[in-house]
């Protein structure tokens, strides 16, 4: 049975520390809570475990919390944060439950913090990489208004919504890598398997042979012997291209490549346009200062292009100009759109309209995931046959070319 190190607020307000035994910390935190007061610290001790060949095969990589984890959280708050709970009590019955041991962590770094009487708001924030800008502050935006439990329940819907659409964008694109996997694998066995099967046929007949077929067994000759060559030519291109997207100047041009595809471009500023226009509302209608909120709309836009352009957004309303000014210069959102901001701003009702268009665009979205899916599955069909066909005309022709020489 292992043991675990803690430390226990009694309710004197004393903190004690000690060692407990414990099947599980779960365990060990249920039997200390009975002996009165509040577990701040449950970690298990070091060597308390056996190091047999059990324990040398069960081990796992932890990871850091997910989306996922975060908006499990954020629900499960919400709820009891509307059923009267403290947050205080709310954090711990939640921290107990969690199984990611760094989510854990630091869930229990922000219930101290909160303990020692800091908003919860700034708990979050020493933790940007799993709580974004719009999180922390729609998280203040309620502890000034009292709107704790709803703003929360807010929160999760926005976080639920991002990663369906995450989703979707993923889940259209599972089919045309598989067959775009399926072509390159089938044309590397075709030249690296069966076209060295036809080079005895053609051997000291190759003034004959037609120009396609040339190339062909002269690829199919580079590949078998200098396969090396391109296999190293292939990961280092990988590896050129994620670094360069990586790279301040390549993340930009890659953003803007985005925007041009000729297939994905309507997708892309659906998905900017979808997921700008849903920050900005939740933000407004949580009462969070506009300039705050554009700041927090570009860096969540995804796309560099269009944080430049709410940061222009930013400058010009700053200078005291309307939202809609800067943006019907620019190319990037329809010009519906602009109109519909302009009219929410003339009649107060900005928060409604950001909402409506972000609603818009997420059925929109949906709309074009399929059309463009519908799309790339024929294309990427026709890819997959030409090559193949071209590869087995390079082979049949010559015989042919090749009989008809015989028969003459």
């Amino acid at each position: 049975m292992p043991n675990y190190r803690y430390e226990l607020r009694q309710n004197t307000g004393q903190v004690i520390t000690g060692v407990i035994a414990a099947e599980s910390s779960k365990a060990a935190a249920l039997l200390l809570r009975n002996q009165g007061g509040y577990v701040l610290k449950l970690n298990e001790a070091a060597g308390s475990r056996g190091k047999g060949l059990g324990s040398l095969l069960n081990f796992s990589i932890e990871t850091g919390p997910s989306q996922k984890d975060v908006l499990n959280f954020t629900r499960q708050l919400a709820v009891m944060m509307k059923a009267g709970i403290s947050i205080r009590a709310g954090l711990e019955a939640i921290t107990d439950q969690i199984e990611n041991r760094k989510f854990r962590t630091m869930l229990e770094n922000v219930r101290r913090d909160v303990e020692s009487g800091k908003p919860f708001s700034d708990a979050l924030a020493k933790y940007p990489r799993v709580f974004s800008p719009l999180y922390i502050n729609m998280v203040r935006a309620s502890e000034l208004s009292g709107s704790f439990g709803e703003m929360l329940e807010r929160i999760a819907e926005y976080l639920g919504q991002q990663i369906e659409t995450r989703a979707q964008v993923r889940g259209a694109m599972v089919y045309p890598i598989i067959i775009a996997v399926m072509a390159v694998s089938t044309t590397v066995f075709l030249l690296t398997f069966v076209l060295p099967k036809f080079v005895v046929i053609f051997q000291g007949k190759e003034a004959a042979l037609p120009t396609p077929t040339k190339v062909i067994l002269w690829l199919s000759h580079m590949m078998r012997t200098y396969w090396y060559i391109f296999l190293t030519g292939a990961v280092g291109l990988a590896w050129a291209f994620m670094w360069t997207i990586n790279t301040r100047w390549g993340r930009a041009w890659w953003d803007q490549v985005k925007l041009i595809l000729p297939v994905f471009k309507k997708l892309c500023r659906c998905i900017y346009i979808s997921r700008s226009m849903h920050t900005m509302g939740e933000l407004v209608n949580a009462g969070v200062p506009m300039l705050d909120t554009l700041s927090i709309t570009a860096n969540i836009s995804g796309n560099t292009v269009y944080k430049r352009m709410w940061r222009q957004v930013f400058v010009s309303v700053k200078q005291g100009k309307k939202i809609s000014q800067p943006l019907s210069r620019g190319n990037l959102l329809p010009k519906s759109v602009v109109q519909m901001i302009n009219s929410g701003e003339e009649s107060g009702k900005l928060a409604e309209v950001l909402v409506d268009i972000s609603e818009f665009y997420q059925k929109e979205l949906k709309n074009i995931i399929r059309t463009v899916t519908a799309m790339i599955e024929p294309l990427m069909i026709v890819i997959m046959g030409f090559v193949v066909g071209f590869i087995a005309m390079s082979i049949i022709l010559p015989i042919f070319k090749l009989s008809s020489l015989v028969k003459g």
